[in-house]
């Protein structure tokens, strides 16, 4: 019996109408003769979707009792036996009661599947195992029940159910997707814009990735080897040489060009790359936002070719040759050969500063040690000599049989002491041949064409030999520093990963690599810069970086200096270092220098913080004196001048209004200044917030008495099991009066504002909601700045302490302030302050 099918409906968060375009399938298919059933559908009181079952057979659900309660599940043994062409099944993440056959929803369709059922199922992207801790990051809520990915990617069709953001916030305003109870909690919790807006990019990212899954897999089943452009790939490819840099930037400007282009580099591994260079140049393509790959290949081209094309790659990036004319006329290159095999592949042939100087040697070392060379002249002096006083006395042996006898003794020199012991050798092999076998004997003359042959294929035979043998003793060592190198790099790499601080971890790891007493990283200063003699010159370096017993404080202090840049050297002391040990410690240097980099941007980010925070203070300081003071001050003066007015005859009333409002305006002002004298403090340093457990149902009416007849009308709605904030009681309630005052301000008559307040993932937050005419989205955080008002020309209240203040003393005290727009119109101000004791995450919103 063939497998059934499977159709996966994808939605980024709860709402967008995944179930309902599952059953708008089921209805066609239906339509079209197709015998469906429904084995399971969560409607959630959602009366469009109840209505989309219209009359599609249902098969009863299973009733399951657990520890008291009844629950029901889909009957899969029902479903099973009624065999459906088609089922539809909801919730393929949803974990079954205990007592089920399977523990989980997808297990009930994978046996639906084996036999022979199509299924029609809905999973949102949160449900996924591989982004379950990526939407808990974004989200706060971690979400309990997930599917494998495996099970989603083996679906035969996955389709994307979406919806922007904003429209799903209106379907949940208008009671589409939840209880109208629960839509302000959800819509200041998991249904945030950014939230959604981040869950939309997940869902399309992972199935921009199935399609090319999809896409290769089609490729490959079908045999096609030629280059598809559904997207722009740039591979460039780097030969570990200086012009590598130049080559990686050129491709990225190319690739820039291309919407959604990616940025590949390949190197094909061969003998002479540098691995300093290739480690710079792999960091450089990373930053860029590209991928960097290492593959092999004993034909360049070829390797090149295979792997472009594996990646369906569109451009293909490669510099000009560094080879000389002479070597170019004598082979075509890479690059020309390439260029000649690429078909559809664009090849783009970049020049650069090294092109035509011919490739610089790189030191290669011997392929055996000195000892060995000396051994192997030693036996090729003495043994060929003794060889043929052993050889004299057989008299019954031949040219014949002295030849292959001196080419195995030949090939024992060039085992042990390499090439040039092998030739020489096999020349005093063919001088003495000559002389004491071949006729006429004692003489270098050949009287005989057969042995002037036979000595001739003695003499190629041998230098062939010599130079297979020293070829083969060279790559086996070769092959053994590559593995050494690549294992201690990868350790490296290990370390500085796992390493709180990559810098020391790196350096450390090289001293215990080569056996170094120490190793520092030094900085030259800028004032040394071009002097002469700076090297021995300890004032002139600063050492930024060291590990081990008396690290060097100068270039010249160690025995092996390696420069990074201009201005940063790495020097080992301890020992020196060979020639073959420098590449390898290159590439060390140029890990540090990046560590040594990111150190650095860290500190400076933390060190910026505080220049920002009180930054932000001293703009709430100046927006604060510039109205809140004037006004109290403003009207105390204009009664006290009423008051001393001769001109006016008061009566007791009149005056004691008067009296009244200088008084309150005097409380309020020195109120004012008592806040603004604490934030100069705070601004300082000198004054320490005092933050302490308070409930909002205290701190609320008092901000609101402050605010005085304006707020009588404003609604509150506080839970009486909120949890307390962590807060500091006379900062709060400066932030609460500022809100809820600007929120009076623009709300229209009769429209109150609203208080609410909810408690999410350890933070306790407050919402301020007005229904006026609210700000648009790209003017958020001007109204954060200092002596702005947004449109408001009533000069008669001034600038206010505004809304600046607020979010300093929020952000003083651990919490932060976040607008949003009121669904409906109008503009909600979210106070978000720690709570003091955190409660368990809210559970996802299923469907």
């Amino acid at each position: 019996m063939p497998r059934g099918e499977l159709r996966i409906y994808l939605g980024a968060a709860p709402g967008v109408g995944k179930t309902y375009a599952m059953l708008e399938e089921a209805q066609r298919r239906v339509e079209h003769g197709t015998d469906v059933v429904i084995g399971l559908v969560e409607t959630h009181g959602r009366r469009h979707t109840a209505a989309m079952i219209g009359e599609l057979e249902i098969v009863p659900l299973r009733t399951i009792t657990c520890r008291g309660a009844e629950f029901t599940e889909m009957d899969l043994d029902a479903v099973l036996a009624r065999a459906p062409e088609v089922a539809v099944v909801d919730e393929l993440a949803h974990t079954n009661v205990p007592g089920s056959r399977n523990d989980k929803r997808w297990q009930d369709i994978q046996e639906l599947l084996d036999a022979g059922i199509t299924v029609l199922t809905t999973v949102n992207i949160q449900h996924l195992e591989s982004l379950n801790d990526v939407v808990a990051q974004i989200t706060g809520t971690t979400q309990r029940e997930t599917v494998p990915d495996q099970i989603v990617r083996a679906a035969e069709q996955v389709e994307l159910v979406d919806m922007t953001p904003e429209a799903l916030r209106r379907r949940m305003a208008h009671g589409n997707i939840y209880r109208p109870d629960t839509i302000d909690a959800a819509l200041g919790d998991y249904f945030r814009v950014g939230n959604l807006t981040a869950l939309r990019e997940l869902a399309l990212l992972w199935l921009a990735d199935k399609v090319d899954e999809q896409l290769d897999a089609y490729r490959a089943q079908q045999g096609i080897t030629a280059i598809w452009e559904a997207r722009e790939r740039v591979v460039v490819a780097l030969t570990g040489g200086p012009e590598g840099e130049t080559l990686i930037r050129r491709a990225a400007r190319i690739a820039a060009r291309s919407k959604g282009a990616d940025l590949l580099a390949v190197h094909v591994a061969r003998a002479g790359a540098d691995p300093a260079q290739l480690a710079r140049q792999r960091v450089l393509v990373e930053s860029l936002g590209g991928t960097y790959h290492h593959v092999l290949g004993a034909d360049v081209p070829a390797a090149l070719l295979d792997f472009a094309r594996g990646v369906n790659a569109t451009q293909l990036v490669l510099g000009a040759s560094r080879r000389g004319r002479f070597a170019q006329i004598l082979s075509r290159g890479v690059g020309v050969t390439t260029t000649a095999l690429s078909g559809p592949i664009d090849v783009h042939l970049v020049t650069h500063a090294e092109a035509g100087r011919g490739r610089r040697a790189a030191g290669v070392p011997a392929a055996l040690s000195r000892r060995r060379r000396l051994l192997g002249y030693a036996l090729a002096l003495l043994g060929m000599p003794l060889l043929t006083l052993l050889l004299a006395a057989l008299p019954d042996l031949t040219l014949a049989n002295d030849i292959p006898i001196f080419i195995a003794a030949i090939v024992g020199v060039a085992l042990v002491g390499g090439l040039w012991p092998a030739l020489l050798a096999a020349l005093g092999g063919f001088l003495l041949l000559n002389w004491f076998f071949t006729p006429p004997f004692h003489t270098l003359i050949i009287a005989e064409g057969d042995s002037l042959l036979a000595l001739g294929v003695f003499v190629g035979v041998a230098v062939a030999v010599s130079w297979v043998v020293d070829v083969a003793a060279r790559r086996t060592r070769e092959a053994a520093r590559a593995s050494a190198d690549a294992q201690t790099l990868a350790t490296v790499a290990g370390n500085v990963l796992r390493g709180q601080r990559p810098l020391p971890a790196l350096l450390e790891r090289l001293r215990e690599t080569f056996a170094l007493r120490a190793v520092s990283v030094l900085e030259l200063a800028a004032e040394a810069a071009g002097r002469p003699g700076r090297d021995r010159e300890e004032d002139a370096w600063r050492v930024v970086a060291s590990v081990g017993e008396a690290p060097a404080g100068s270039p010249s202090a160690g025995e092996t200096t390696v420069p990074v840049d201009e201005r940063l050297t790495v020097v080992l002391s301890g020992r020196r270092l060979e020639a073959a040990d420098r590449r390898i410690v290159e590439a060390f240097a140029a890990q540090a220098a990046v560590a040594l980099r990111q150190e650095r941007l860290a500190e400076e980010a933390a060190a910026a913080r505080p220049l920002v925070e009180a930054d932000r203070m001293r703009t709430a300081l100046l927006a604060a004196v510039s109205h809140d003071l004037r006004t109290p001050l403003a009207s105390a003066k204009a009664a006290v001048s009423s008051l001393r007015s001769r001109d006016v005859d008061f009566d007791a009333e009149d005056r004691d209004e008067l009296l009244a409002t200088a008084d309150e305006s005097l409380d309020r002002l020195g109120r004012l200044v008592a806040n603004l004298l604490d934030m100069s403090r705070l601004q300082a340093g000198a004054l320490g917030v005092h933050t302490i457990p308070i409930g909002l149902e205290d701190v609320v009416p008092r901000a609101l008495d402050e605010l005085g007849p304006q707020a009588a009308d404003v609604t509150t709605d506080i839970p009486a099991d909120l949890p307390a904030a962590t807060a500091d009681p006379g900062l709060l309630e400066r932030v609460l009066v500022n809100l809820v005052a600007n929120a009076l301000r623009h709300s229209p008559p009769g429209q109150p504002p609203t208080i609410t307040a909810s408690a999410h993932s350890g933070h306790v937050e407050l919402r301020v909601i007005d229904t006026g005419p609210g700000i648009a989205e790209d003017q958020w955080e001007h109204v954060f700045l200092p002596f702005q008002r947004l449109g408001d020309r009533d000069n008669t209240t001034g600038v206010g302490l505004g809304l600046a203040l607020s979010r300093g003393l929020a952000e003083a005290m651990g919490g932060s302030i976040t607008p949003e727009t009121t669904p409906g119109g109008g503009l909600t101000m979210v106070l978000r302050l720690p709570a003091t004791t955190t409660t368990d995450p809210m559970e996802g919103p299923q469907e």
